[in-house]
């Protein structure tokens, strides 16, 4: 959503402090990581509306073949990231609404209801735009990948 890791890093502490002054206006009862979220990712969007930049989504490969397996290659590690960042690159030119219900659904790995709710849209709308989005990338990569 930030567009890099420090801007991500630096959108994520300023959207704690900003939950923490804003801890008396949530709603006892609620689910607090939704609402948690929600306020990173405002914060996140707003930090790259403000700098204009479109720089994509930077991840990293936590944990990758932990499995006990045999080391990769290292053709086989060239080729996983070629791979990654083709991904990575398809789901930048996404659209902003479709990029961010990406993250938030394979990302960050929350269910439909929270990322509606970290996003302030209804479930439904949770479901097409991933619908969308992943059709999207299928055109752009193929089959396999999505």
């Amino acid at each position: 959503m930030a567009g890099n890791a420090a801007d991500a890093e630096d959108a994520a502490q300023e959207g704690f402090v900003k939950a923490y002054r804003a801890l008396g206006r949530f709603r006892a009862g609620a689910p607090f990581r939704p609402w948690l979220l929600q306020i990173v990712a405002n914060e996140a969007r707003n930090r790259r509306r403000s700098a204009g930049r479109r720089a994509g989504l930077a991840l990293r490969a936590a944990g990758e073949n932990l499995s006990g397996d045999a080391a990769p290659s290292p053709e086989g590690n060239l080729l996983a990231a070629e791979d990654r960042e083709r991904l990575l690159g398809a789901i930048n030119g996404l659209p902003e609404e479709h990029r961010l219900v990406i993250a938030c659904r394979y990302f960050l790995d929350l269910s439909e209801d929270e990322t509606a709710a970290a996003l302030a849209v209804r479930p439904g709308t949770v479901k097409s735009r991933t619908s969308r989005a992943l059709a999207r990338l299928r055109e752009e990569l193929g089959e396999g990948y999505a």
